[in-house]
């Protein structure tokens, strides 16, 4: 048995309403990067200079060296990024994500983003990466920020986003039991709940397109319109959603050494200016999604089948395809994961193994179904699925005419095909199972092979969809 981690379908097709307050039809989160005096630098103790993230195109880092230029383009952002996007932003609720060891070189600042109610969230101790980091040792650093954070700021941070992070740093964020919400995620346009272990961490997703960052990367943007186009469709495509009952979140990442230059400054007030200008948007801060989404979005328990042992997971979905325990068997035994923890999920996996069984084991399983309206159900001998379905259908209330018609098709077409005509009288009414029985009781057994085993994929996902409501 193997389990593949990821959650590929998230809320799917059919995304929970978000119901932002006061009904907005959108909620817009500004994030505030704070990173100057926290990046690589043998200052710091680290082995080479910051590399990454500057107006340096393709720049490397210098081992055992300081960059003067490069520390002098951070040192911009501190030094009058920062205030400019203080000034341009003071009224609306940012969110900072602040590198501890940043926001302790960083006083007036810090002063600053309290003065106007900003939230600081944790963006780690320092600004490096950490995907090689040993486990122990991110989680030491992780503790080293919290306890950095709240010492200068006076208050423990309740949001955490690394950034550069490991394979390891949602999980050790969401242990510490700290967080009102994690951000290393780009998965999806609202928040969501994970589970590791017995602990289950919200997460707000947080954005690579509308981030300036890509001012500084390759095929990135260049000037300042092309970021305030994108930023413009982006809100308007998200709007447009919310007008019509399915409000989303618009993330933006700014950085105050890159930001926080005139030219893009300028094209951030424009853009601002034009999302202000709209009805029903709620700017907030992350930590105000987050405690919004834990309120009207809690922790639901559900039926995590991926997380079953094999007696579980056949107990529960042995009966799905009727009296075939086998197939259940099988599926458990495939690379289940999150993304299977729904109706059409376990349906994929019980189905992959029915078609992929000999003519044989699946004629097995059709033989397995009932007659309708036959002599088991006659005699209450039906499955309890097989019982609910007919009686929806109707059919446990057939005059005697239509029994013995019924009783007269089932021998007619057992004799030709040589298994029982199978439908999925949930689709259906006692009509149409009639039309379908006189015209399917024609076509040749190849034909109708296929087509019983289509009605038998078919009969199992409505019965998983009902189960797993």
């Amino acid at each position: 048995m193997t389990r593949y981690p990821r959650d590929m379908t998230g809320y799917g097709a059919n995304p929970p309403a978000a119901q932002w307050p006061n009904g907005a039809k959108i909620a817009v989160q500004i994030v505030l990067n704070y990173e100057e005096g926290g990046e690589n630098n043998i200052l710091h103790g680290d082995h080479a200079s910051e590399a990454f993230l500057s107006e340096i195109t393709g720049a490397a880092p210098w081992p055992g060296q300081r960059h003067w230029n490069m520390e002098s383009l951070y040192e911009y952002g501190s030094r009058a990024g920062f205030w400019r996007l203080h000034r341009l932003m003071a009224a609306l609720p940012v969110t900072v994500y602040g590198v501890a060891t940043a926001l302790a070189r960083a006083p007036e600042q810090v002063a600053a983003m309290k003065a106007v109610g900003w939230e600081i969230a944790s963006h780690g101790l320092k600004w490096v990466e950490h995907k090689d980091m040993p486990e122990n040792v991110e989680r030491a650093q992780m503790a080293e920020a919290i306890r950095l954070h709240t010492e200068v700021t006076g208050v423990g941070p309740r949001g955490w986003y690394t950034g550069r992070c490991s394979n390891n740093t949602v999980r050790l964020a969401a242990e510490t039991g700290q967080f009102a919400y994690v951000a290393d995620s780009y998965a999806d346009d609202l928040p969501y709940w994970m589970r590791f272990g017995r602990t289950d961490q919200l997460i707000v997703p947080y954005t690579m397109d509308c981030n300036d960052m890509r001012f500084a990367i390759q095929a990135g943007f260049t000037n300042g319109d092309q970021f305030e186009s994108y930023l413009r469709d982006s809100f308007d495509y998200l709007y447009a959603e919310g007008q019509v009952g399915a409000p989303k979140m618009l993330s933006i990442g700014l950085h105050c050494r890159l930001m926080g230059r005139p030219g893009r400054a300028a094209a951030l007030a424009r853009v601002i200016d034009y999302m202000k200008s709209h009805d029903d948007v709620w700017f907030a801060t992350r930590l105000e999604i987050a405690e919004h989404w834990a309120q009207v979005h809690p922790v639901t328990t559900q039926m995590r089948p991926s997380e079953m042992d094999r007696a579980a997971f056949v107990t529960e979905f042995g009966g799905i395809f009727e009296h075939s325990p086998w197939i259940a068997e099988g599926a458990h035994g495939l690379a289940l994961g999150l993304t299977h923890d729904t109706a059409q999920g376990v349906h994929s996996a019980l189905a992959r193994v029915f078609r992929s069984a000999s003519d044989d084991q699946r004629l097995g399983v059709l033989r397995a179904h009932p007659d309708l309206a036959g002599k088991l159900a006659a005699a209450g001998k039906l499955t309890a699925e097989s019982k609910a379905e007919q009686t929806g259908a109707g059919l446990d209330l057939l005059t005697d005419d239509e029994r013995e018609t019924f009783q007269t098709l089932n021998a007619q077409y057992v004799a030709k095909h040589g298994f029982p005509f199978i439908i999925a009288v949930k689709d259906n009414d006692k009509a149409s199972i009639l039309a379908a029985f006189h015209a399917r009781i024609e076509n040749d057994r190849d034909t109708e092979f296929a087509e019983a085993c289509r009605q038998v994929e078919r009969i199992a996902e409505l019965r998983l969809i009902e189960k797993m409501a």
